[in-house]
C-alpha cells in the first residue's frame, strides 16, 4: 500500500515514513510546496493531510487532484506520530 503525506514537521519526515513501514505501507513525504505536487504525488492509496501545517492553496490543489484520481483523502489536524498511527490504523480498518 503506499501513502503520501502532505504536510507535517520537516524534523519528523523520517519518522513518519518509519511509523509507514511498520503498517505495511510505502511513503512519500511532502513536508513543503517544493514546485508542483499535482505531478509528484501519483496515484496512492491514500492521501494523509496535516492540515494544521499547511496553507489553504496547497489543500485545494491537492484535494483537487485527489478527487480527480479517485484517491482517499484523511485529513488530520495535528501532524504529531500518534495522529498518524490512528490514520493509518482507521484506514486499514475500513479497507478491510
Amino acid at each position: 500500500m503506499s501513502i503520501v503525506i502532505v504536510g507535517g514537521n520537516e524534523r519528523m519526515a523520517a519518522q513518519y515514513e518509519s511509523i509507514c513501514k511498520e503498517h505495511g505501507c510505502k511513503a512519500k513525504v511532502f513536508t513543503k510546496e517544493n514546485g508542483s505536487l499535482k505531478k509528484k504525488l501519483g496515484c496512492p492509496d491514500l492521501l494523509i493531510l496535516f492540515i494544521s501545517t499547511v496553507s489553504h492553496k496547497m489543500v485545494l490543489s491537492v484535494t483537487q487532484e485527489a478527487k480527480k484520481n479517485r484517491i482517499p483523502v484523511a485529513r488530520v489536524h495535528t501532524s504529531s506520530a500518534t495522529a498518524l498511527r490512528a490514520a493509518l490504523s482507521e484506514y486499514q480498518l475500513a479497507a478491510n
